[in-house]
């Protein structure tokens, strides 16, 4: 696997019971980069996430992760390599305040000077959350929660970030001002991974594309690319 390459999946076939979810699926994310990958729901994007974290069975195929094959392995070694997630939803801990589900984002470091720094480089991204550090998130707003998953996947320094639906639930103003720190923590060098349905926001920032349909991709490649595509034009855009 070439060094500009962060991640990447080989021909990756899933099952889940009976049923294959993925089919022969393959895909590059680019180091310092961000790639993103769309489609519907029930087209196989969060299968395709669980995957690259160990939670699915693989039966075809390899995962490549910083140049090492990772298929299979338990989520906490992926995480130890340097995966982070930005789950679905936000998924925050709502009775336990700002700073303890930042720390818990943190939980394979135990150097307390490193896991401070790391705290403090989430407070220049956000902040909002160090005026509400000893505030329990449940009573945070909507807004303020998706700050907070996203600084806790942060927490762990990690190489690259995946974000699970970002959108969803959130208002549009919300939407929009979401996407702009994804796109200010990629330009601080962390690769991001965004796994979307808002085909037009993810692709104005994102530097490569995919999309996902059935389990399988139907179309790849950089957003300039796809945006000139008739196919992706008539599905997406209308």
């Amino acid at each position: 696997m070439s060094e500009d390459i962060l991640l990447e999946l080989s021909n990756v076939t899933t099952v889940y019971g009976r049923n294959k979810m993925l089919l022969d699926v393959s895909l590059q994310v680019p180091n310092g980069k961000c790639a993103c990958l769309l489609g519907s729901n029930g087209s196989g994007k969060s299968t395709l996430i669980k995957a690259v974290m160990g939670l699915v069975k693989i039966v075809e195929g390899t995962i490549r992760f910083d140049g090492k094959d990772i298929t299979g392995q338990r989520t906490y070694r992926a995480v130890r390599k340097g995966i982070s997630i930005v789950p679905e939803g936000k998924r925050i801990f709502p009775k336990m305040t700002v700073l303890e589900n930042l720390r818990m984002g943190a939980f394979t470091e135990k150097k307390q000077n490193e896991i401070q720094n790391r705290f403090e480089q989430v407070f220049e991204h956000f902040p909002r959350l160090k005026d509400r550090s000893h505030q329990i998130a449940g009573t945070l707003s909507g807004g303020e929660q998706s700050m907070l998953a996203i600084g806790r996947g942060l927490m762990s320094d990690p190489k690259m970030i995946i974000f699970d639906e970002p959108s969803l639930g959130l208002a549009p103003v919300l939407v929009q001002q979401t996407f702009e720190i994804i796109h200010r923590i990629n330009e601080s060098g962390v690769t991001i991974f965004l796994v979307e349905q808002n085909a037009h926001l993810s692709l104005s920032i994102s530097d490569v594309g995919y999309f996902l349909q059935k389990g399988k991709i139907i179309a790849g490649g950089t957003t300039e690319e796809l945006k000139a595509s008739d196919f992706i034009q008539a599905a997406y855009f209308g």
